[in-house]
């Protein structure tokens, strides 16, 4: 599916390299591309690409576009062919490429109930692996941000937990937008209920939050209960597609029925947040009387299986934030009218590879039950860069600029390092990791990210254990970084390896003896 925002000035749905060139090409898609849902539409009614809406369907089907999802198409296609702006050839292309997934489907070859695929209904969804699957994701997903040494808790010593909050007892806000009929729900009371006796209370209506009137009735209830589980956040009532944040903190009086419960909770008290993006909970974090904090997501169907899971220590969390989550202050920084990504004249950047600033919880964060060390077992520290000598006798320089070479000027089949990594689990739980490795280019280049994210593996480490991880390190891909200019090139000089605490450099040198063709 081709978006409706542009890539350096093109529309996607009409950009041919990145739909025939990318897609088909590189990536192999063997299949139709689909447009968002009216964004060949907007291209023409709101980005004004081009001049008639003729022209906008056949700058799309011609770049590579297959079926439009909305009426655009069916209304100009056939105008555009009358006035010689696109082929019916270039339309029959882009009906061969849906059709053909039709015809593997077994659309066309008869009766659909005597098709493999078409006899298929919700007992083909709702089997015991699938249902497994949805908690496994789950599972998986919940991301540990902050723990004081409360979690896991324990059957035993938390008899009694008041499970407060406006997603305490949710359902279909745990499957979030654009899903399916769930086979069935299991609630956070409901799953925390599995474990130990609770004790109920919403606390707010709804997660707008708008009054303080229930607060007295959950610090009561946290005030006579063995440990408190306080189920905040957002759903799509707060952040949906049409449907766009204006701040980062809780809604209404979310904040302080957190504060005001944890004061009278007799015992530990977590926070666990539902949302789709980023929440600045920076009170809960410098709270300590808030002993842990969880990030749920929007779980699924078995999402409150999976949050009880990962509270009693049955499941040790692994995940980590696939997002940078900021303080509200950043807000007022960035425009939404503004999608670059490098800093510039007061815009302090976006993600983890350019903004430098204060953060609530960085990407690629997330805690475990257990530690693990991290240590290298094999790492190269230099590479040889061969640089094509033709371009020099065709007095092309500009392959070298800064201090960095061209990609497409080296031979980049060569250009592979081997990287192993032991992980070990020196705690006291069977717990599984996720291994991040980041790259950070040498100081001169000013134009590069501060670091980017190159590889990440989950391995699965029992206590007293370890595993190896292999890596193949691409100074093409990997530590290669893209001009002011759009140039992608790789910089000479020493570049960093970042796995968790571990630094590891590199030094890659230009082989002015190149490689002849």
């Amino acid at each position: 599916m081709c978006s409706y925002n542009q890539v350096n000035g093109k529309p996607t749905c009409a950009d041919p390299d990145l739909l025939k060139g990318t897609i088909r090409g590189q990536w192999h898609l063997n299949g139709y591309i689909v447009s968002d849902c009216d964004s060949v539409g907007v291209m023409y009614d709101t980005q004004h690409f081009t001049v008639t809406p003729e022209e906008s369907a056949a700058a799309t089907i011609k770049a590579g576009l297959d079926l439009d999802c909305g009426p655009f198409l069916a209304i100009y296609t056939d105008l555009a062919i009358r006035r010689g702006l696109l082929t019916v050839t270039d339309v029959d292309m882009a009906l061969a490429n849906t059709i053909t997934v039709q015809m593997r489907l077994g659309m066309f070859d008869g009766e659909p109930s005597a098709q493999p695929y078409g006899h298929l209904g919700p007992r083909h969804v709702c089997t015991p692996d699938h249902k497994q699957l949805a908690l496994e994701a789950a599972r998986q997903g919940i991301v540990l941000l902050k723990n004081s040494g409360s979690l896991p808790l324990s059957t035993s010593r938390h008899r009694t937990v008041a499970v407060i909050g406006p997603n305490s007892d949710v359902t279909e806000t745990m499957i979030g937008n654009y899903a399916g009929v769930a086979c069935d729900y299991t609630s956070p009371l409901k799953g925390i209920s599995r474990y130990v006796r609770t004790v109920h209370q919403p606390g707010c209506s709804n997660v707008a939050c708008k009054a303080n009137n229930l607060f007295g009735f959950a610090e009561v209830a946290a005030r006579h209960s063995d440990a408190t589980v306080l189920i905040m956040g957002l759903d799509q009532s707060i952040e949906a597609e049409f449907k766009d944040r204006t701040g980062l903190i809780l809604p209404g009086y979310q904040q302080e029925l957190v504060t005001r419960v944890a004061q009278a909770s007799k015992g530990p008290t977590i926070l666990v947040l539902m949302s789709g993006g980023p929440i600045d909970v920076s009170f809960a974090k410098y709270d300590r009387r808030v002993s842990a904090i969880l990030w749920a997501g929007y779980p699924g169907q078995a999402g409150g299986t999976a949050i009880a899971d990962v509270l009693f220590g049955t499941t040790n969390p692994g995940g980590k934030l696939p997002m940078t989550w900021y303080p509200q202050s950043y807000v007022a920084k960035v425009p939404m009218t503004n999608m670059g990504m490098r800093p510039s004249r007061g815009y302090p950047g976006r993600t983890y590879r350019f903004y430098k600033g204060p953060v609530v919880f960085p990407f690629g964060h997330g805690l475990s039950y257990t530690n693990f060390k991290q240590s290298l077992a094999l790492a190269p520290t230099d590479l040889s860069v061969l640089i094509n000598t033709n371009l020099f006798a065709t007095k092309n320089y500009s392959t070298l600029s800064s201090n960095a070479i061209r990609v497409k000027h080296t031979n980049c089949d060569s250009l592979s390092l081997p990287l192993h990594i032991d992980v070990e689990n020196i705690g006291n739980m069977d717990g599984t990791h996720t291994l991040l490795l980041f790259s950070e280019p040498p100081a001169s280049v000013k134009w590069s990210p501060n670091k980017q994210l190159i590889s990440f593996h989950r391995v699965h480490v029992v206590v007293g254990s370890k595993q190896r991880v292999k890596i193949d390190v691409h100074a093409c891909k990997h530590l290669s970084v893209v001009d002011e200019f759009g140039i992608r090139r790789i910089p000479m000089g020493q570049h960093s390896l970042y796995i968790g605490d571990l630094k590891h450099s590199i030094s890659l040198q230009a082989n002015l003896e190149g490689i002849k063709n």
